[in-house]
C-alpha cells in the first residue's frame, strides 16, 4: 500500500501553536473556536455545519459554484456566518461574527459564491470582527435567535456591536 504524502497546506492546530517548539506551524491560526452557521433565508432557519470549513457542507455538496450571480437566477439564498467564540474568566461569548451570502440551485447543481469573500470573512471573524450589517432583516432575526437559544449566557456576554447589528 502506498503511503500518503503529508499535507503541509493550511494547518488546523489545537491549543497554543507557539508553545515551546517554535518549529513547523508556528503562527498558524487556530480554527478550534470557530463554527460555520448557515441561515436558510427562505425557511427562516439556522444550523451549524462543520463541513463548511472545507466547503463540504450539506448546502455546498454536489454544487458547482460560479462567481456571477446572474448565472444562477433560481438560486435559493443562504448566509454562511462564521462565528468565533472567545473564552474569558467570566465565560464564553461570541467574539467574531461575519456573514457571506451565497445561492444554491439544487436542480441545476449550480450556485453562486465568491470564495475570496468567504475566506476574508472567515479571517475577519477569527480577528474578532462583527460584520452583519449587510444581512436582510429576517435573516438577522433568525441568526440572533439561533445564537441566543444556543447559549443565552454567551449571548449576554457578547458585545453591543453584535447585539445592535442583529437587532
Amino acid at each position: 500500500m502506498e503511503e500518503k504524502k503529508k499535507n503541509i497546506g493550511f494547518n488546523i492546530l489545537k491549543n497554543d501553536s507557539t508553545s515551546g517548539h517554535g518549529g513547523f506551524g508556528v503562527g498558524a491560526l487556530s480554527l478550534e473556536n470557530m463554527s460555520p452557521v448557515f441561515v436558510d433565508v427562505e425557511e427562516g432557519t439556522a444550523f451549524v455545519d462543520m463541513g463548511a470549513m472545507h466547503a463540504r457542507s450539506v448546502v455546498e455538496k454536489g454544487i458547482k459554484f460560479l462567481t456571477n450571480r446572474d448565472e444562477v437566477p433560481n438560486g435559493k439564498p443562504y448566509w454562511l456566518v462564521w462565528v468565533t467564540v472567545e473564552r474569558t474568566e467570566s465565560g464564553a461569548y461570541y467574539a467574531g461574527v461575519t456573514a457571506c451570502d451565497m445561492t444554491v440551485d439544487r436542480e441545476a447543481r449550480r450556485g453562486y459564491k465568491l470564495l475570496p469573500d468567504h475566506v476574508n470573512k472567515m479571517d475577519k471573524s477569527l480577528k474578532r470582527h462583527i460584520i452583519v450589517d449587510h444581512m436582510d432583516e429576517k435573516s438577522k432575526k433568525v441568526l440572533a435567535a439561533f445564537l441566543q437559544e444556543h447559549d443565552p449566557g454567551m449571548w449576554e456576554r457578547s458585545g453591543d456591536k453584535l447585539k445592535q447589528g442583529l437587532s
